[in-house]
């Protein structure tokens, strides 16, 4: 009897001013799923460096520190990264060969290129474009140093949500604020924080979920949730 492969150990990376703690459930579902997963062990208040579009690096530097301690104690030779929000965008800038030195005190530690022990990148909701100037200078380094599914060794999936439709009225605006700074259009479909075009990569593998809002801690049913989970999760036991 031949036994299927075991899934690659998998990392979460939480979103902009998450921790750790609002991905348990998340984290327990893919283990349910017989897919080894543990958080970044990150606060939100680890993010408060971050503020105002400033470095990113304190922030990479704990995701290094969690993928080198899981590739040790897994023993695998690669892993898995899920990136909610910019989560996804930050495991781009981790997996580079190219220095993200665009800040003041990025003069040294500021290079990873992890691609080498990564088999999947999987982003969730993440806004891989902005317009906003608080988070372009990041995302402009991120887009213009890696364009698109920038390594072809590497598969890259990039799932967004379908649930709230911009409008400039109450219920809606929330929505249309943040679509429209994100990719210069309010009035289209995403997941409340993030539209559909702004979630997807060129020549990745591209999904949008029906019914997927942003965040975990919205109370709504989100990537991570029963029925939605299923729809993208088999790209980690692959």
């Amino acid at each position: 009897m031949t036994l299927p492969p075991m899934a690659h150990p998998t990392l979460i990376l939480p979103g902009y001013l998450a921790g750790a703690a609002d991905y348990r459930h998340l984290q327990k579902a893919l283990v349910d799923q017989g897919i080894p997963t543990v958080t970044v062990p990150l606060r939100w208040q680890d993010w408060v460096t971050t503020l105002g579009g400033r470095s990113v690096s304190p922030v990479l530097r704990q995701i290094d520190q969690a993928v080198t301690l899981l590739l040790q104690e897994s023993g695998a030779a690669k892993i898995n990264l899920i990136g909610h929000s910019a989560g996804g965008w930050l495991a781009r800038i981790y997996l580079g060969e190219k220095p993200y030195c665009i800040h003041p005190n990025d003069a040294e530690d500021c290079v990873w290129n992890r691609r080498s022990h990564i088999e999947t990148l999987l982003t969730l909701g993440t806004p891989h474009t902005s317009l906003e100037r608080w988070t372009r200078k990041n995302l402009d380094f991120v887009n213009q140093t890696y364009p698109g599914a920038f390594y072809p060794d590497l598969r890259y999936v990039c799932v967004a949500g379908k649930a709230i439709y911009g409008k400039r009225q109450p219920g809606s605006w929330l929505a249309y604020s943040s679509y429209q700074l994100t990719c210069g259009q309010g009035n289209c479909w995403g997941d409340g924080i993030t539209p559909i075009a702004a979630a997807h990569l060129d020549g990745a593998i591209n999904l949008t979920i029906e019914g997927a809002t942003h965040s975990p801690k919205s109370g709504q049913p989100w990537y991570g949730s029963s029925g939605l989970l299923e729809q993208w999760v088999d790209y980690l036991k692959k």
